[in-house]
């Protein structure tokens, strides 16, 4: 992909550019890469070694009127967006952990209770923070990471720059996945969440039988201190139902990188 001397650098530096976009939008939306500790630059150099790698791999010519043209702006949409589908398959499999946590959170008592989480920024709940730490572990231990870059670099193959975009099936396919969030979430928390709900069926049939018990004095605590009790006993079968999530979220993108 080098020219001999300076003849056509120009047109190299746009090639490297459009070899950024693709990997560029998947980091930003997946998970790990996207996160507030991973540098910026890191980020930049890491999209243009996988772009580079990928584009040489396929057969490419620059829009006959440039990057301003019509085709040349169609070019970048479309690598934005087959980006952007597959590292946001992946973290709408991770999302099923936060779920999962804002489900126990609320069934604990501790919906009050919030920290900053490292990935986004923003404020999330404390069961939710540690479930997503898992689920961080989880996508490490199975090579989640390394599989997005895979999938990366195979689109480039059924979906070449210039070439064919993302298909209608494979957008309706990610929306239809995204709708599967909430039974994942559910599913992860069933666990904790059901045996919570019994003891607060268990608290209300006391608080009918002795209306002089204070409820909130005994009911809060009991159902702190089973809940954290039950997060310890039900960790792993959770772990396990995060990792399942984590890999539909990887099939997903494997689908879309496959352009169907």
């Amino acid at each position: 992909m080098f020219a001999p001397g300076f003849i056509g650098v120009e047109n190299q530096l746009w090639i490297w550019l459009l070899a950024m976009i693709r990997p560029g939008a998947a980091f930003v939306a997946a998970p790990i890469f996207s996160g507030r500790a991973v540098p910026v630059q890191l980020r930049l150099i890491l999209s243009l070694a996988v772009g580079v790698a990928a584009m040489n791999s396929v057969v490419f010519e620059m829009p006959t009127g440039g990057i301003a043209s019509f085709a040349g702006i169609s070019l970048v949409i479309s690598e934005v967006l087959a980006g952007l589908a597959m590292g946001f398959a992946l973290q709408i499999g991770y999302a099923a952990a936060f779920v999962a946590g804002e489900t126990i959170a609320n069934a604990m008592g501790l919906g009050f209770a919030s920290m900053i989480d490292p990935q986004s920024g923003q404020s999330t709940q404390v069961v939710g923070q540690f479930l997503s730490i898992i689920a961080t572990f989880l996508l490490l231990a199975m090579d989640g990471h390394l599989l997005l870059i895979n999938y990366v670099v195979q689109s480039y193959q059924a979906m070449p720059p210039g070439g064919a975009a993302l298909s209608n099936d494979a957008i309706y396919g990610l929306v239809m996945f995204g709708g599967a969030l909430l039974g994942a979430g559910v599913t992860v928390a069933l666990p904790v969440g059901f045996a919570l709900i019994l003891i607060q069926l268990v608290m209300g049939m006391l608080a009918r039988s002795a209306p002089s018990l204070n409820i909130f004095s005994v009911g809060i605590p009991v159902a702190l201190i089973v809940g954290l009790i039950l997060l310890a006993i039900a960790s792993p079968i959770m772990g396990q139902g995060i990792a399942e999530a984590l890999r539909q979220g990887l099939d997903q993108a494997e689908i879309i990188a496959g352009g169907r």
